[in-house]
């Protein structure tokens, strides 16, 4: 079944490859989705893939780069998309 998420990562997020290294991990599991900065020094998205996958995924965001320090992983069901392929980094 397919599941996707909406999720806020807090802490040191910016500057330390946070959105590539997301990008990379979606790619690894077979996530689509996409990730941005946002204004308060967060970094936010959506993640699509079947239960597993997505769980995975979060445990390795919530893991964070080498230089990353994550304080907390915030994420919410939200309805699936259709005709999404690929996971986006969004400026």
């Amino acid at each position: 079944m397919t599941k996707r998420i909406y999720f806020l990562v807090h802490g040191r997020v910016q500057g330390v490859n946070f959105r590539r290294f997301t990008q990379s991990r979606a790619a690894e599991y077979n996530v689509t989705g996409w990730c941005r900065n946002t204004e308060n020094e967060k970094v936010e998205g959506e993640a699509q893939g079947d239960e597993s996958s997505i769980g995975k995924f979060l445990k390795a965001i919530d893991d964070g780069p080498r230089h990353a320090r994550v304080v907390k992983l915030d994420h919410e069901h939200r309805d699936p998309v259709d005709g999404e392929s690929s996971f986006e980094v969004r400026r």
